[in-house]
């Protein structure tokens, strides 16, 4: 049997698979898996996808990434033509306690990362082409595109990044089948629209027919011949000595529900599975399939991997700050994250342009080849980290608080994906003064709180930051570190731990009346109120919530017993802030609970007229207090 024939059996017997695993779940996407058919078992079976399927997570084998996650039954039906999924397994598919979801998450080994979103997949895979240049690794990372997820706007942003950093490592496949779940796409079959845009953005664009199995074979061979192994430089090597440095776009014009024809290229069957009756008649039409058929995969070539570096690991710096002494928070991540890098070397910072604000570009000095500039692109920043991070890298990822929300479905999914991801967000909440509503992070916490597992942390001075970063690099998955504009005094000593969780009580007595529980600039507000109150002869007790997720429910529960109230003050709106959050940690408490949080629409002034403006001041602690 000569290799297109077998290609051609095994391409039948995945569309077996696809149809069978989706009629016996009751629903799911065979058409858009038929579509992409052959395009996968060609890559998969014909020498160019390189995986060692008894080492999934081998440092060098090729990644694919379906970015059109709703081809999932395609995605499971390859492992099974390669013999490590078993029919029966498949026909498990999107059940309860089933490994094969409706979408593809790493509860199945072989996935890289959880899609389904649309719009992601081609980011991730910047993330782990760029993982594979830094280590100097040869792996190749392909992804599957659909073209309705082509409207997207992440996926331009990919798209202009990865031509920016020349990834020719990084080859995607679009699969043109005209079709998306209501009518038409935005071009239908017309890949020369496609060709023409991706093209234009300086990719190596290759058009063919996706189900014509010669037409396929050549172009991944001309997409991985501009490949050079990652010891020579690419300027060096290539076909007749040139090379291309750039990634490669194949463009395939496809037909939904390939292969049976009362199904192909017909409108209304996007996400419908075939009765008893109508699998019965395709399968029919399909014709004899060879069910002990196996295809093979080549095994990735053996890579030396690199080992942390002990003499950098040994220059591991202490902190360096004296009490009183006015930093900014967001300068000392900035300092924590080169501070730390030696003792944490899976550490790669990406900041979206804002790196003289965010002060990542401390690190970016220090160590330049780990830290990429991913420029006013959140979406892409965001599912790029995640890429690093399925990679084993710790990834951290920088910008100004506010343009985390347009990047919060990229977060959210990266959930999905076990990721371990630490977000730092500046310029938060009204103090930042002058800069107006736009730039204000004011509903980070609350976006963030909303992420399953995640950890929230809003430290208030130099010191806290320092060691919440080392915390963050620590901790496996995602967490939020929440900086402030301002400069602010040092409260703390340098050997004060921060864990994650934990808070820290600034002023206490017998005799409080009240607790004010804050975090951040309205730390320092409430430490003043406290100064002025005590000249009154009103004794406040005053925590430092810190980690607002997870947070210290013991010391709170103990503040609503010993005190009257429990005056919390944020500069961040109400919903989803540090008050609700106490408010969850004490749903029983006999105290009440006091929330000072903006509740009015933000405007441009100096830091201190807005805190007075949205009463978080000292003025309006005094106040909340004096009505006890």
């Amino acid at each position: 049997m000569n290799d297109i024939i077998k290609l051609k059996e095994l391409a039948k017997l995945i569309r077996y698979y696809c149809l069978v695993s989706t009629s016996a779940a009751g629903s799911g996407h065979p058409t858009s898996s038929l579509s992409a058919t052959d395009l996968m078992t060609a890559l998969f079976f014909g020498g160019f996808f390189r995986f060692d399927l008894k080492r999934p997570n081998y440092a060098n084998n090729d990644r694919l990434i379906f970015s059109k996650g709703h081809a999932s039954p395609l995605f499971y039906s390859l492992y099974a033509a390669a013999g490590v999924v078993t029919e029966k397994e498949l026909l498990t598919l999107r059940k309860f306690g089933s490994a094969l979801e409706g979408h593809p998450t790493p509860a199945f080994r072989y996935t890289e990362a959880a899609t389904g979103s649309l719009g992601q997949g081609l980011s991730i895979g910047v993330g782990m082409a760029l993982n594979a240049r830094l280590d100097k690794l040869s792996y190749k990372t392909y992804v599957l595109l659909g073209d309705s997820e082509m409207a997207e706007g992440s996926q331009w942003e990919a798209i202009q990044i990865a031509a920016h950093y020349k990834l020719n490592n990084l080859i995607a496949v679009l699969d043109v089948n005209r079709l998306g779940q209501r009518g038409q796409t935005m071009y239908g079959h017309d890949v020369k629209a496609y060709e023409k845009r991706i093209s234009s953005f300086g990719w190596k664009t290759i058009v063919i027919n996706g189900h014509n199995l010669n037409e396929i074979m050549k172009a991944y061979e001309l997409a991985t011949s501009f490949f050079p192994p990652p010891s020579v430089p690419s300027h060096r090597w290539g076909r007749k000595g040139g090379g291309e440095d750039r990634p490669v776009m194949i463009i395939a014009k496809t037909m939904k529900g390939k292969g049976v024809t009362f199904i192909e290229n017909k409108d209304g069957w996007h996400g419908k599975a075939l009765s008893p009756e109508e699998l019965k008649k395709a399968l029919k039409e399909l014709g004899p399939v060879n069910r002990k058929l196996t295809g093979e995969l080549v095994k990735p070539e053996k890579a030396q991997i690199l080992n942390s570096n002990l003499e950098i690991r040994n220059k591991f710096e202490a902190l360096n700050y004296k009490k009183g002494q006015e930093v900014a928070t967001r300068k000392a991540y900035g300092n924590a994250l080169a501070r730390i890098y030696p003792k944490y070397q899976g550490i790669v910072a990406l900041d979206a342009e804002v790196s003289n604000s965010t002060f990542a570009e401390v690190f970016k000095e220090k160590y330049p080849a780990r830290f990429f500039e991913m420029f006013i692109a959140e979406q892409n920043m965001a599912s790029a980290a995640l890429g690093f991070s399925r990679r084993g890298k710790i990834p951290f990822v920088s910008t100004f608080a506010a343009f985390f929300t347009r990047a919060f479905d990229q977060i959210r999914m990266s959930q999905y994906s076990g990721a371990n991801i630490k977000f730092v967000g500046s310029h938060v909440g009204v103090s930042i003064g002058e800069d107006g509503a736009s730039q204000m992070g004011l509903e980070d916490i609350s976006m963030f709180r909303s992420i399953l597992g995640s950890a929230v942390l809003y430290p208030s001075d130099a010191v806290s930051t320092e060691k919440l970063v080392e915390e963050m690099a620590k901790h496996k998955g995602i967490s939020y570190l929440r900086t402030t504009r301002a400069a602010t005094p040092v409260l703390y000593s340098a050997n004060q731990q921060f864990p994650i969780g934990g808070s820290k009580v600034l002023r206490q007595s017998r005799k409080d009346v009240a607790t004010v529980a804050a975090a951040g600039i309205t730390l320092h507000e409430a430490l003043a109120a406290c100064e002025e109150l005590k000249k009154q002869g009103i004794l406040i007790r005053v925590i430092d919530l810190y980690s607002i997720k997870p947070i210290d429910k013991k010391t709170l529960a103990r503040a609503a017993k010993e005190t009257r109230a429990i005056i919390v003050v944020e500069d961040h709106y109400s919903e989803g802030g540090i008050g609700e959050a106490v408010r969850s940690a004490l749903p029983r408490s006999n105290a009440p609970i006091i929330s000072l949080a903006v509740r009015k629409m933000p405007r441009s002034g100096k830091p201190t007229e807005l805190l007075d403006y949205e009463e978080i001041s000292r003025g309006a602690i005094i106040k909340a207090v004096k009505k006890l």
